[in-house]
């Protein structure tokens, strides 16, 4: 067994491009594990992929008269493209319809379970939309979710997270059409998750569940685990192996579990010993329950923990649907990534919705510039006109020096239990950074009204010293949250980019050291 973390985050549906929702949930939080951890030397395999097959892919292409190969490339660029700029940075984000060996893999992985008796057929009532003349599966057929009653997609609803077979939803309709359905018999492959419930409680025992999570498997243990439809006939998606489901595809629940293996350790020898899996409360069956009896089924028991962000709910007068003002590349380019990496993760709604608000992001924008910025800006002001922008040959001091230290010092530990799996909170992350900075700021305040009379040299490189020590650890502590501005700020300093969250980063540049200061904001712009 590998010691190496193994984080995953939903792969997104490639119908169309990333929102602010999506950043505020899985992405940019699995990220900030992701970077912390590897500041602080541990083996990390981050991945990733995009859901190609999804039946919204197959939709959007219907509705839009294009082919769905075609919506699925052209998105998925998009997707990859805006994760890049928002500083998400995977391992791996496999792409379903060229990844090498990808295919075969998810198709051979079906065929063992189903040899193994872990898949079975089975005969079930299935929505048909008749003018269409389609069988209704996935984000093809709308109803009411037979759990909740709320409206929902066949497969699974995203308000009680449950799953349904397509044809259990109440008053079941095409989504294309608008018809209501009808229900015709169909024989498809099956999941059963029954057998695996000693297993699975044993697992959902054992594991890291946020309250959410854990109510819905002892919801699904009570009621009796039931069968998931792992096919559907269709003409979209990896087809079935073998002859006897000819015009079959597999799920795309199960490929996008699927997916995660394969990116993680297709030979299950190599798999990893601890797993975190970051996803949107509506994904959270096939991550806590389908996905850990994939794993079970092989034969592997692993740790799992579970990072569950409800939704970003967009406030009333604020724009919605398409408009241009929600998605991802328009807010990257507007704000940059320092901003709404920050602002998504201070807003995340961990456990119920929050509200998104364009001018909150503004705001955001203008407590960087008006603290961290304005801080920095009068440091690296003080450097050049106190010691023509060397560091200056001193030990730090200053008033109340001694106390902040000592605070610092513990605020290093709060932030690695804030950034920690274990106890993973990146909205305290925020808040400990915030305080950093006003802690560094007043610092510097208080120390200004000394450096005046005849012993002023004497002491403002001292306090200088002092804080470009807290700037320092900020290039590093800072960084899994804002990387560009915190990676900005290691270069002026002339200090390594990803140092680790630890008190040892409270050390300033070497004496003589030449400042390079950004001609324009370090964090953000």
């Amino acid at each position: 067994m590998s010691s190496r973390l193994w984080i995953t985050a939903t792969p997104p549906a490639s119908h169309g491009e990333l929102h602010i929702g999506h950043l505020a949930g899985p992405y940019v939080a699995a990220d900030v594990l992701s970077r912390y951890l590897r500041a602080d030397g541990r083996s990390v395999l981050f991945v990733t992929g995009t859901s190609d097959h999804n039946s919204s892919v197959e939709l959007r292409a219907l509705r839009d008269g294009r082919k769905p190969q075609e919506v699925a490339e052209g998105y998925r660029q998009a997707i990859c493209a805006d994760l890049l700029r928002a500083g998400v940075e995977f391992d791996l984000i496999t792409d379903p319809r060229s990844s090498a060996g990808y295919r075969q893999w998810v198709q051979n992985l079906f065929s063992r379970l189903r040899a193994d008796g872990v898949i079975a057929a089975r005969t079930r009532l299935m929505p048909y939309c008749e003018p269409c003349e389609r069988w209704l599966y996935g984000a093809h057929a709308t109803g009411g979710c037979p759990h909740c009653g709320q409206p929902c997609r066949a497969g699974v609803c995203h308000t009680c997270a449950r799953p349904n077979d397509s044809g259990e939803l109440l008053s079941p309709r095409c989504s294309l059409c608008g018809t209501a359905a009808a229900l015709r018999r169909c024989r498809r492959l099956y999941l059963p998750l029954e057998p695996f419930r000693d297993r699975l409680a044993d697992h959902w025992r054992s594991s890291d569940l946020p309250p959410r999570v854990a109510a819905l498997c002892e919801g699904l243990a009570e009621d009796g685990l039931p069968d998931v439809a792992v096919c559907h006939p269709a003409e979209w998606g990896l087809p079935v192996p073998g002859d006897d489901f000819e015009g079959h595809r597999i799920d795309v629940c199960f490929e996008d579990v699927a997916m995660h293996l394969y990116g993680c350790w297709p030979d299950h020898r190599a798999a990893p010993e601890e797993t975190v899996h970051f996803c949107g409360a509506g994904h959270v069956f096939c991550q806590a329950v389908l996905l850990p009896v994939l794993v079970l089924a092989q034969g592997v028991k692993l740790r799992h923990s579970f990072r569950v962000n409800e939704t970003l709910r967009i406030e009333k007068g604020e724009p919605a649907g398409r408009h241009p003002a929600l998605w991802a590349l328009d807010l990257l380019t507007e704000f940059g990534s320092d901003t709404l990496r920050r602002h998504v993760l201070q807003c995340r709604p961990a456990d119920g919705t929050a509200p998104f608000r364009h001018s909150d992001l503004e705001r955001t924008r203008q407590w960087l510039d008006s603290t961290w910025n304005d801080w920095l800006g009068r440091l690296f002001a003080a450097v050049r006109e106190e010691s023509e922008g060397l560091v200056p040959d001193a030990a730090s001091g200053g008033a109340g020096w001694d106390v902040l230290h000592e605070r610092l010092v513990r605020t290093a530990g709060e932030l690695r239990e804030a950034y920690d799996p274990q106890s993973f909170d990146p909205r305290r992350a925020v808040a400990l950074l915030d305080e950093v900075v006003r802690s560094a700021d007043d610092f510097g305040h208080a120390n200004g009204y000394r450096w005046h009379g005849p012993a002023a040299p004497d002491r403002k490189a001292p306090a200088i010293v002092a804080q470009l020590r807290v700037a320092a650890a900020l290039a590093a502590w800072a960084r899994p949250v804002m990387p560009e501005g915190a990676d900005r700020l290691a270069a002026a300093l002339g200090l390594p980019a990803g140092r680790a969250v630890t008190p040892e980063a409270l050390a300033a540049p070497a004496a003589g050291t030449r400042l390079s200061p950004p001609s324009g904001p370090v964090f953000g712009f």
